[in-house]
Protein backbone atom coordinates (compact mmCIF):
# COMPACT_ATOMS: atom_id res chain seq x y z
CA UNK A 1 0.00 0.00 0.00
CA UNK A 2 1.31 3.44 -0.96
CA UNK A 3 1.79 6.06 1.74
CA UNK A 4 -0.95 8.34 0.36
CA UNK A 5 -3.42 5.44 0.51
CA UNK A 6 -2.37 4.67 4.07
CA UNK A 7 -2.70 8.31 5.11
CA UNK A 8 -6.18 8.40 3.58
CA UNK A 9 -7.12 5.30 5.56
CA UNK A 10 -5.83 6.83 8.80
CA UNK A 11 -7.84 9.99 8.20
CA UNK A 12 -10.97 7.97 7.50
CA UNK A 13 -10.57 6.14 10.81
CA UNK A 14 -10.00 9.42 12.61
CA UNK A 15 -13.12 10.85 11.01
CA UNK A 16 -15.14 7.87 12.23
CA UNK A 17 -13.68 7.48 15.73
CA UNK A 18 -12.07 10.81 16.65
CA UNK A 19 -8.74 9.31 17.67
CA UNK A 20 -6.39 6.51 16.75
CA UNK A 21 -3.44 4.74 18.38
CA UNK A 22 -0.10 3.99 16.79
CA UNK A 23 -0.58 0.29 17.56
CA UNK A 24 -3.93 0.30 15.74
CA UNK A 25 -2.33 1.83 12.65
CA UNK A 26 0.47 -0.73 12.67
CA UNK A 27 -1.99 -3.61 12.96
CA UNK A 28 -4.58 -2.31 10.49
CA UNK A 29 -2.13 -1.38 7.73
CA UNK A 30 0.51 -4.05 8.45
CA UNK A 31 3.36 -1.60 9.02
CA UNK A 32 5.92 -1.16 11.77
CA UNK A 33 5.36 1.02 14.82
CA UNK A 34 8.02 3.39 13.49
CA UNK A 35 6.25 3.73 10.14
CA UNK A 36 2.94 4.37 11.90
CA UNK A 37 4.54 7.14 13.95
CA UNK A 38 6.06 8.71 10.85
CA UNK A 39 2.67 8.67 9.12
CA UNK A 40 1.11 10.53 12.03
CA UNK A 41 3.99 13.00 12.04
CA UNK A 42 3.38 13.71 8.35
CA UNK A 43 -0.32 14.32 8.94
CA UNK A 44 0.45 16.52 11.95
CA UNK A 45 2.90 18.61 9.91
CA UNK A 46 0.14 19.14 7.35
CA UNK A 47 -2.21 20.19 10.18
CA UNK A 48 -4.64 17.39 9.47
CA UNK A 49 -4.34 15.70 12.90
CA UNK A 50 -3.24 16.55 16.43
CA UNK A 51 -0.54 14.27 17.85
CA UNK A 52 -1.20 12.71 21.25
CA UNK A 53 0.79 10.38 23.42
CA UNK A 54 0.76 7.08 21.55
CA UNK A 55 -1.39 8.23 18.68
CA UNK A 56 -3.38 11.16 17.26
CA UNK A 57 -6.78 12.82 17.45
CA UNK A 58 -8.85 14.53 14.80
CA UNK A 59 -8.69 18.29 14.57
CA UNK A 60 -11.85 20.34 14.79
CA UNK A 61 -11.86 21.95 11.37
CA UNK A 62 -14.41 23.69 9.18
CA UNK A 63 -13.35 22.27 5.85
CA UNK A 64 -13.29 19.05 3.89
CA UNK A 65 -10.07 17.10 3.67
CA UNK A 66 -7.97 17.78 0.57
CA UNK A 67 -9.08 15.67 -2.37
CA UNK A 68 -5.93 13.53 -2.39
CA UNK A 69 -6.89 12.24 1.09
CA UNK A 70 -10.48 11.39 0.21
CA UNK A 71 -11.34 8.02 -1.24
CA UNK A 72 -13.84 8.30 -4.03
CA UNK A 73 -15.84 5.18 -4.78
CA UNK A 74 -16.77 6.64 -8.20
CA UNK A 75 -13.28 7.80 -9.19
CA UNK A 76 -13.04 5.42 -12.16
CA UNK A 77 -16.42 6.52 -13.51
CA UNK A 78 -15.51 10.19 -13.10
CA UNK A 79 -12.30 9.57 -15.01
CA UNK A 80 -14.30 8.05 -17.86
CA UNK A 81 -16.67 11.00 -17.87
CA UNK A 82 -13.71 13.37 -18.01
CA UNK A 83 -12.19 11.49 -20.95
CA UNK A 84 -15.44 11.67 -22.93
CA UNK A 85 -15.81 15.38 -22.20
CA UNK A 86 -12.27 16.14 -23.34
CA UNK A 87 -12.63 13.99 -26.44
CA UNK A 88 -16.11 14.98 -27.62
CA UNK A 89 -17.35 18.18 -26.02
CA UNK A 90 -14.33 20.49 -25.87
CA UNK A 91 -12.39 21.67 -28.90
CA UNK A 92 -8.92 23.28 -29.02
CA UNK A 93 -9.00 27.06 -28.77
CA UNK A 94 -12.37 27.21 -27.01
CA UNK A 95 -13.36 29.08 -23.86
CA UNK A 96 -14.62 26.66 -21.22
CA UNK A 97 -16.52 27.31 -18.01
CA UNK A 98 -15.92 24.78 -15.25
CA UNK A 99 -17.61 24.68 -11.86
CA UNK A 100 -16.20 23.03 -8.76
CA UNK A 101 -16.76 19.49 -7.55
CA UNK A 102 -15.00 16.15 -7.85
CA UNK A 103 -16.27 15.32 -11.35
CA UNK A 104 -15.40 18.80 -12.61
CA UNK A 105 -11.95 18.40 -11.04
CA UNK A 106 -11.49 15.14 -12.95
CA UNK A 107 -12.43 17.01 -16.14
CA UNK A 108 -9.86 19.72 -15.33
CA UNK A 109 -7.12 17.12 -14.89
CA UNK A 110 -8.01 15.53 -18.22
CA UNK A 111 -8.06 18.86 -20.07
CA UNK A 112 -4.70 19.75 -18.57
CA UNK A 113 -2.91 16.64 -19.75
CA UNK A 114 -4.44 16.24 -23.21
CA UNK A 115 -1.84 16.91 -25.92
CA UNK A 116 -4.58 17.79 -28.41
CA UNK A 117 -5.07 21.13 -26.63
CA UNK A 118 -1.42 22.15 -26.50
CA UNK A 119 -1.10 23.85 -29.90
CA UNK A 120 -4.20 26.08 -29.81
CA UNK A 121 -4.72 26.08 -26.06
CA UNK A 122 -7.83 26.68 -23.98
CA UNK A 123 -9.25 29.51 -21.92
CA UNK A 124 -10.74 28.10 -18.74
CA UNK A 125 -13.05 30.13 -16.49
CA UNK A 126 -13.69 28.66 -13.06
CA UNK A 127 -14.94 29.64 -9.63
CA UNK A 128 -13.04 26.76 -7.98
CA UNK A 129 -9.62 27.74 -6.65
CA UNK A 130 -8.40 24.14 -6.45
CA UNK A 131 -9.04 23.73 -10.19
CA UNK A 132 -7.34 27.05 -10.93
CA UNK A 133 -4.32 25.99 -8.89
CA UNK A 134 -4.07 22.66 -10.70
CA UNK A 135 -4.28 24.20 -14.19
CA UNK A 136 -2.30 27.44 -13.84
CA UNK A 137 0.93 25.45 -14.26
CA UNK A 138 -0.21 24.34 -17.73
CA UNK A 139 1.24 26.88 -20.20
CA UNK A 140 -1.37 26.11 -22.86
CA UNK A 141 -4.31 26.88 -20.56
CA UNK A 142 -5.27 30.45 -19.74
CA UNK A 143 -7.01 30.39 -16.37
CA UNK A 144 -9.59 33.01 -15.38
CA UNK A 145 -10.92 32.91 -11.80
CA UNK A 146 -14.31 34.50 -11.20
CA UNK A 147 -13.51 35.80 -7.74
CA UNK A 148 -15.95 36.09 -4.88
CA UNK A 149 -16.27 34.77 -1.35
CA UNK A 150 -14.78 31.30 -0.85
CA UNK A 151 -16.66 28.41 0.69
CA UNK A 152 -14.50 26.34 3.02
CA UNK A 153 -16.19 23.07 2.17
CA UNK A 154 -15.95 23.20 -1.62
CA UNK A 155 -13.20 25.73 -2.48
CA UNK A 156 -15.72 27.49 -4.74
CA UNK A 157 -16.25 31.25 -4.90
CA UNK A 158 -19.62 32.93 -5.21
CA UNK A 159 -21.31 36.26 -4.70
CA UNK A 160 -21.51 39.59 -6.58
CA UNK A 161 -17.86 39.55 -7.64
CA UNK A 162 -18.40 36.21 -9.37
CA UNK A 163 -21.47 37.63 -11.08
CA UNK A 164 -19.52 40.66 -12.34
CA UNK A 165 -16.87 38.52 -14.03
CA UNK A 166 -19.31 36.03 -15.51
CA UNK A 167 -21.44 38.82 -16.94
CA UNK A 168 -18.44 40.02 -18.94
CA UNK A 169 -17.35 36.76 -20.52
CA UNK A 170 -18.75 34.47 -23.17
CA UNK A 171 -18.10 30.73 -23.17
CA UNK A 172 -18.19 28.09 -25.85
CA UNK A 173 -19.05 25.36 -23.40
CA UNK A 174 -19.84 25.16 -19.68
CA UNK A 175 -19.33 21.99 -17.65
CA UNK A 176 -21.25 22.01 -14.40
CA UNK A 177 -20.86 19.50 -11.59
CA UNK A 178 -23.82 18.80 -9.31
CA UNK A 179 -24.61 16.98 -6.08
CA UNK A 180 -27.78 15.47 -7.46
CA UNK A 181 -29.93 15.18 -10.55
CA UNK A 182 -33.55 14.77 -9.60
CA UNK A 183 -35.93 13.68 -12.34
CA UNK A 184 -38.45 16.27 -11.14
CA UNK A 185 -36.29 19.13 -9.87
CA UNK A 186 -33.41 18.72 -12.33
CA UNK A 187 -29.77 19.50 -11.36
CA UNK A 188 -29.26 20.42 -7.71
CA UNK A 189 -26.40 21.32 -5.34
CA UNK A 190 -26.16 21.66 -1.58
CA UNK A 191 -25.46 25.40 -1.47
CA UNK A 192 -27.77 28.05 -2.95
CA UNK A 193 -24.87 30.46 -3.57
CA UNK A 194 -23.01 27.90 -5.65
CA UNK A 195 -26.25 27.08 -7.46
CA UNK A 196 -26.52 30.72 -8.55
CA UNK A 197 -22.95 30.84 -9.87
CA UNK A 198 -23.30 27.51 -11.66
CA UNK A 199 -26.52 28.63 -13.35
CA UNK A 200 -24.97 31.96 -14.33
CA UNK A 201 -21.96 30.20 -15.82
CA UNK A 202 -24.24 27.89 -17.80
CA UNK A 203 -26.18 30.81 -19.28
CA UNK A 204 -22.96 32.40 -20.54
CA UNK A 205 -22.15 29.36 -22.67
CA UNK A 206 -23.23 28.45 -26.17
CA UNK A 207 -23.80 24.95 -24.83
CA UNK A 208 -23.90 23.86 -21.19
CA UNK A 209 -23.51 20.30 -19.94
CA UNK A 210 -24.03 18.69 -16.56
CA UNK A 211 -21.21 16.31 -15.58
CA UNK A 212 -22.36 13.81 -12.95
CA UNK A 213 -21.64 10.19 -12.20
CA UNK A 214 -24.56 7.78 -12.05
CA UNK A 215 -24.74 7.80 -8.24
CA UNK A 216 -26.08 11.37 -8.50
CA UNK A 217 -29.04 10.40 -10.69
CA UNK A 218 -32.27 10.36 -8.73
CA UNK A 219 -30.71 12.35 -5.88
CA UNK A 220 -32.15 15.71 -4.80
CA UNK A 221 -30.03 18.30 -2.99
CA UNK A 222 -31.10 21.62 -1.52
CA UNK A 223 -30.78 24.19 -4.33
CA UNK A 224 -31.76 23.88 -7.98
CA UNK A 225 -29.26 25.01 -10.62
CA UNK A 226 -31.32 27.29 -12.85
CA UNK A 227 -34.00 25.89 -15.12
CA UNK A 228 -33.58 22.71 -17.19
CA UNK A 229 -33.69 24.83 -20.36
CA UNK A 230 -30.20 26.23 -19.77
CA UNK A 231 -28.56 22.81 -20.14
CA UNK A 232 -28.11 20.93 -23.39
CA UNK A 233 -27.44 17.58 -21.79
CA UNK A 234 -25.75 15.45 -19.15
CA UNK A 235 -22.61 13.30 -19.26
CA UNK A 236 -22.75 10.34 -16.90
CA UNK A 237 -21.48 6.78 -16.70
CA UNK A 238 -22.82 3.36 -17.60
CA UNK A 239 -24.23 2.85 -14.11
CA UNK A 240 -27.28 4.87 -15.13
CA UNK A 241 -30.33 2.68 -15.81
CA UNK A 242 -32.27 2.56 -19.08
CA UNK A 243 -35.34 3.89 -17.27
CA UNK A 244 -33.36 6.84 -15.95
CA UNK A 245 -31.97 7.60 -19.39
CA UNK A 246 -35.45 7.58 -20.91
CA UNK A 247 -36.77 9.86 -18.16
CA UNK A 248 -33.87 12.32 -18.59
CA UNK A 249 -34.37 12.43 -22.35
CA UNK A 250 -38.07 13.08 -21.86
CA UNK A 251 -37.05 16.21 -19.94
CA UNK A 252 -35.26 17.42 -23.06
CA UNK A 253 -31.67 16.56 -22.19
CA UNK A 254 -29.20 14.79 -24.42
CA UNK A 255 -27.58 11.93 -22.51
CA UNK A 256 -23.95 10.97 -23.12
CA UNK A 257 -22.80 7.78 -21.40
CA UNK A 258 -19.09 7.34 -20.72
Amino acid sequence: MRRDERLAGILEKLSAHGSIAVNDIAETFDVSIATARRDLDVLAERRLVSRTHGGASALSVDFELPARYRRDAMAVQKGRIAAVVAERLVQPGQSVGLSGGSTATAVAVELGRRESFVERGLTLVTNAINIAQDLVIRPHIRVVVTGGALHRGSYEASGPFSDLILERVTLDVALIGVNGFDLAAGPTVTDEREARVNAHMATRATRAWIVADSSKIGVRSFATVGSPRIFHGIVTDEGVTAEQVDAIRELGYEVVIA
